[in-house]
């Protein structure tokens, strides 16, 4: 039987919603083992002077539990 956490995490990037997630989900694995799924639940973005200034992708990831 295969047992999975599920844990939050966010993102960031200057450039946009792609790199947010990506850049979370490579930051993540650094520290946990057997990511399997990244789901993103909520896009929001920094806005400073009326302009964009940074991307952020707040996302569940699940990773199985080792024994």
């Amino acid at each position: 039987m295969t047992i999975y956490k599920i844990i939050d995490i966010i993102g960031t990037s200057e450039k946009s919603f792609s790199d947010a997630a990506k850049n979370a989900v490579i930051e993540a694995a650094k520290t946990v083992k057997n990511i399997r799924r990244a789901e993103v639940t909520k896009f929001d973005i920094k806005v400073e002077n009326d302009k964009p200034t940074l991307f952020r992708a707040e996302m569940n990831i699940s990773f199985e539990i080792e024994r």
